[in-house]
């Protein structure tokens, strides 16, 4: 686990492969996606190494439900009751009524290559005896609940690499956390930078092509990804720079 302050209140934890974000204010803390089930120790050891405990947690902000995102929520209900908030049209993803996600046959094709064997095996140890995980709690993200949380939140619609993809604008310190709609780092991408996840993961990938533009915020500055490392770069300009958008 690495932990890295990239904004006054905002920390960026890295796990298997994947953030997760601690926003604390003084009075409490906001938890954005909370890595893979194997990660659940670490998700509860990064909240109490920036001097919180479980019990200061406000809610989770979910950006999608997909396994590498969810893994400490149920233990972080299970032990402070915590709110669980993600977009409309992921809530019934995050209950599991529909799975868009990766398929076990799409992920035995990437034992074709070396990154690709490699990624399967730290994703199988990650996932291990939770692949039925759901988030039976999860609700609709209120914009005067998100806005009233640490750090106060604005939810913006991201749909493609789910139809619910949720990514959250933070105005107060230009943090955009986008969860999946954009990456700067992936096992499965060849580099880093801001990029889209491979198509596999991608349930629509059209749509995650016209939905990473809402995220071209002029305030924002800091961009805090759902893989890779954080950049400090004005959003509007990096988006227009992304590779397909100049195909």
């Amino acid at each position: 686990m690495k932990i890295e302050q990239v904004s006054d209140s905002v920390h960026m934890v890295s796990g298997t492969n994947v953030n997760w974000a601690l926003v604390s204010d003084g009075s409490g803390v906001t938890v954005i996606d909370a890595g893979y089930p194997a990660d659940t120790a670490a998700v509860l050891d990064s909240v109490r190494r920036i001097g919180h405990t479980v019990g200061d947690i406000a809610a989770v902000l979910l950006t999608h439900a997909h396994l590498d995102h969810i893994g400490a929520i149920p233990t972080l209900v299970e032990q402070a009751n915590v709110v669980v908030y993600t977009g409309e049209l992921e809530v019934p993803h995050a209950k599991r009524e529909f799975l868009q996600q990766i398929t076990a046959p799409q992920m035995l094709r990437q034992l074709t290559t070396r990154r690709g064997t490699r990624w399967v095996m730290q994703t199988a140890r990650a996932v291990i005896g939770h692949i039925d995980m759901r988030v039976p709690t999860a609700q609709a993200a209120d914009p005067t609940a998100l806005a009233a949380l640490p750090g106060g939140f604005v939810a913006i619609s991201t749909p493609g690499h789910t139809d619910g993809h949720t990514a959250y604008f933070m105005p107060s310190e230009g943090v955009l956390f986008s969860g999946d709609a954009l990456v700067t780092g992936h096992p499965l991408l060849p580099g880093t930078g801001p990029q889209l996840l491979p198509k596999v993961f991608n349930h629509d990938q059209t749509r995650t092509q016209v939905g990473v533009q809402a995220l071209a915020i002029e305030q924002a500055h800091v961009l805090v990804p759902g893989h890779g490392p954080a950049i400090h770069q004005h959003l509007p300009t990096l988006i227009a720079e992304l590779p397909y958008l100049r195909e």
